[in-house]
């Protein structure tokens, strides 16, 4: 979506372009764009008719380089995928949420240490959102990008109150932290046991 979406208001343009652009809002980090996928993303949306090769030229011993610009079939799949987007909620796959469900594999000082490093790691990701968006560069941007940045802070925020919570409970629980421990082994022995006798 966000390849179409840019060829859509940027045409005719070219790949260098689309990717510039993209990392300028930081697509690698929120939107599963890569920088090296951009251009190969370009050439099979062309295959797929969802856009269409305006011209190659080539200056000098430099690459050739290509622009595109939008078909009927590509703004119609934009508007697709941009309303779908907009009116589901699809929830993100979040391998922090497998890693969770395993809590008591952990020590209670790992597991407690681990919350409090990634609410660390979430807090910079806080700060270094908060300073681009004071950068002189979100000047040229529309007001919207800043309002997804804002978005993310926000969620950020909130887990990082999460972690420093449940990084809390799991310190004072005491000898309740045994009997978390203990379920889950018990879960796994009559997991083996009920292998053993299939």
């Amino acid at each position: 979506m966000m390849i179409l979406g840019l060829v859509q208001w940027l045409e005719p343009v070219h790949g260098y372009d689309v990717r510039r652009e993209l990392m300028s809002w930081s697509a690698d980090k929120w939107a599963n764009v890569q920088p090296g996928s951009i251009y190969h993303g370009l050439r099979k949306l062309a295959e797929e008719g969802l856009l269409h090769e305006v011209a190659t030229e080539q200056v000098g011993a430099r690459p050739a380089r290509t622009t595109y610009g939008i078909t009927d079939k590509g703004k119609a799949e934009f508007q697709s995928l941009l309303r779908n987007g907009w009116w589901n909620v699809t929830p993100a796959v979040d391998p922090f949420m497998a890693a969770f469900s395993f809590l008591p594999a952990l020590s209670r000082e790992e597991s407690s240490a681990a919350l409090r490093n990634r609410a660390t790691q979430l807090r910079a990701g806080v700060l270094q959102l908060e300073a681009a968006t004071k950068a002189d560069w979100a000047d040229n941007k529309p007001a919207f990008v800043a309002w997804m940045w804002e978005r993310n802070v926000v969620m950020a925020e909130a887990e990082i109150a999460w972690c420093e919570r449940t990084a809390q409970r799991i310190e004072t629980m005491g000898d309740a932290w045994e009997s978390i421990s203990g379920a889950a082994g018990r879960g796994e022995a009559d997991a083996v046991a009920s292998n053993n006798q299939v």
